[in-house]
């Protein structure tokens, strides 16, 4: 664990030091307070680093920050453990959460091709049942992240023997996103990324939010080129400050001249729902961040789902604390 927190904190002082310089040093009395907090709250001095970059964010402590290393160390194994690793397996995913939105139309995995009904197919029944209503497809390898391991092909790129270098994966019809999303980017579809909670209770939350979307020219979203807008979870309206992907912030964006402070997403009540719905099919991940969007037809598409370290910085540093009364900060005594 010792590289782990070494990379965390490299991570966060990185970010620190381009919050400072758009905001300021951080106080001696706030530098104080974050390490009094990881030692007494957390148990050790090592989830310093994080708490100080979300207060220069801030610049002001606040109680029920929590540290994203503490976060992958105990929150994630304990919450959701091995089960997490079910977000990455498409086919036993969209079996579980029976999305009736979903864009899965078939499978290659150990050797296999499947439909979403799990027939076994040969080369051309499966190369038939992707094109014949579709154009282009998407193909998006397991345990992908940060946009990499994602393919476009069409019926004459379609390669039996180059998907099969690439692994196990689903493939998926092309999303064609609303209108309001054009606006920001149009040759990539975005992503509204929620992050929801399962409590003790069993009541599902959704505690953070962000929408991100690609530059111009970019075939998907890649998380070093997306811009990201934080999401006032309790409205869907979006926050007046953008973020480039090493965290520097704007309030233009670089693509294009849009007032956006304000902008409401579309059918944004309609995703919490959804989300609070399908999470309670899956209770026992119990924290999940859901890539969503909606498609030209209002329609809600998973894009993907996240279960393990799902990343919480962005959202604890721009609007934390978010998971305040989860009680997680007492998981590293159990």
């Amino acid at each position: 664990m010792y590289i782990y927190h070494s990379e965390q904190n490299e991570e966060a002082y990185r970010i620190r030091r381009l919050v400072e310089n758009e905001k300021g040093k951080l106080s001696s009395k706030n530098i104080k307070l974050c390490k009094e907090y990881a030692l007494d709250i957390f148990g050790n001095k090592k989830y310093t680093p994080w708490l100080m970059t979300y207060c220069a964010y801030s610049h002001e402590f606040k109680e029920g920050w929590i540290p994203d290393n503490y976060y992958g160390e105990y929150v994630v194994p304990a919450l959701n453990g091995e089960y997490g690793t079910v977000c990455n397996r498409a086919l036993v995913i969209n079996k579980l959460l029976n999305d009736k939105n979903s864009t899965d139309i078939g499978y290659y995995i150990n050797n296999l091709f499947l439909s979403t009904s799990n027939e076994v197919l040969d080369v051309e029944a499966f190369k038939k049942l992707l094109f014949e209503n579709n154009v282009k497809v998407v193909f998006k390898i397991e345990n992908s992240l940060q946009g990499k391991g994602i393919y476009f092909f069409d019926e004459k790129s379609f390669d039996v023997n180059y998907i099969k270098q690439l692994g196990n994966g689903v493939f998926q019809s092309f999303i064609k996103q609303h209108s309001f999303f054009n606006q920001f980017n149009d040759s990539a579809v975005a992503t509204i990324r929620l992050t929801s909670v399962c409590k003790d209770d069993g009541a599902i939350e959704v505690r953070a939010g962000y929408f991100r979307f690609g530059r111009t020219g970019d075939t998907h979203v890649l998380s070093s080129r997306q811009m990201r807008i934080p999401i006032n979870i309790k409205n869907g309206t979006l926050l007046d400050v953008a973020f480039y992907p090493k965290s520097e912030s704007t309030k233009r964006l670089p693509d294009n001249d849009i007032d956006f402070a304000g902008m409401e997403l579309p059918l944004f009540s309609h995703c919490v729902s959804e989300i609070k719905r399908m999470h309670s099919l899956i209770p026992f991940i119990q924290c999940i961040g859901w890539d969503i969007i909606i498609d030209k037809n209002n329609n809600l598409k998973v894009i993907e789902l996240n279960g393990g370290h799902n990343g919480i910085t962005f959202n604890e540093m721009v609007q934390g604390p978010c998971f305040k009364g989860l009680g997680w900060e007492k998981l590293y005594k159990i």
